[in-house]
């Protein structure tokens, strides 16, 4: 699991050092859940999450609170969530999760990030089944044995708690995210390094030379393009 545990802490780390991008992504996606299921978080689990994972990333509440009102107003914009599942170089996958007003536009700038980097994009359903979609928390300074009886005490399922370095990672099922977190929270725990559901590859590939060259632009035009809220891949790095 510590190859899979630091694509995603790098992939963290690259949305940590680019802040007002994370925000715009972020206050796009309070404003379509507040819209879909109402402005209020109590009332609202998925725009309690959102909101909840925009706090990992010390998204300011200003600008959470600014997307809940916008969603109060009469506009009449919707997003739509899209997801496009595809294939880089060399035996690589990549998924894509969108948050769009302009399917049109997303999907040829989708499909084009994947076709000018050797790679193409593929049917639904063509990449997904080899991911294992998953509640993942990072705790730092947490021993792992420690925290998983703690939460066996608690009663709550988890897949594994496993130790990366100075951090506990909890794994577990995606439907049981907000158990998780809230017991987490009842044992005084408020600082995650990530809290997020994501898809982790059942298997990963390495890439070398211009296929690593060519992935890696893909992965950038993707996780540049306005639209697109997170992209996985199975391509190994390294801790």
């Amino acid at each position: 699991m510590g190859r899979k545990w630091a694509n995603i802490k790098e992939k963290k780390a690259k949305l940590d050092s680019s802040n007002s991008k994370v925000y715009a992504k972020f206050g796009i996606e309070v404003y379509a859940a507040a819209k879909q299921g109402g402005p209020d978080p109590h009332a609202n689990q998925k725009l309690k999450f959102v909101i909840d994972r925009a706090k990992t990333y010390n998204v300011p509440k200003h600008i959470i609170d600014r997307a809940i009102e916008k969603a109060k107003g009469s506009g009449d914009e919707v997003f739509q969530e899209l997801r496009y599942e595809g294939f880089g170089p060399n035996g690589s996958m990549v998924i894509v999760d969108a948050l769009t007003n302009n399917v049109n536009r997303t999907a040829g700038d989708v499909r084009a990030a994947y076709s000018k980097n050797g790679g193409n994009m593929g049917v639904t359903g063509s990449v997904a089944y080899l991911f294992d979609n998953t509640a993942i928390f990072g705790i730092p300074d947490k021993d792992a044995d420690q925290l998983l009886e703690e939460l066996m005490e608690a009663e709550v399922d988890v897949r594994d708690v496993i130790q990366e370095d100075d951090q506990a990672i909890v794994y577990a099922e995606p439907s049981d995210f907000q158990a998780v977190r809230t017991a987490l929270e009842a044992m005084g725990i408020e600082d995650f390094s990530v809290a997020e559901i994501e898809m982790i590859p059942q298997s990963e590939v390495t890439l070398e030379g211009d296929d690593l060259r060519l992935f890696e632009r893909m992965i950038d035009a993707l996780e540049e393009n306005e639209d697109v809220q997170k992209v996985y891949h199975n391509v190994a790095l390294e801790d």
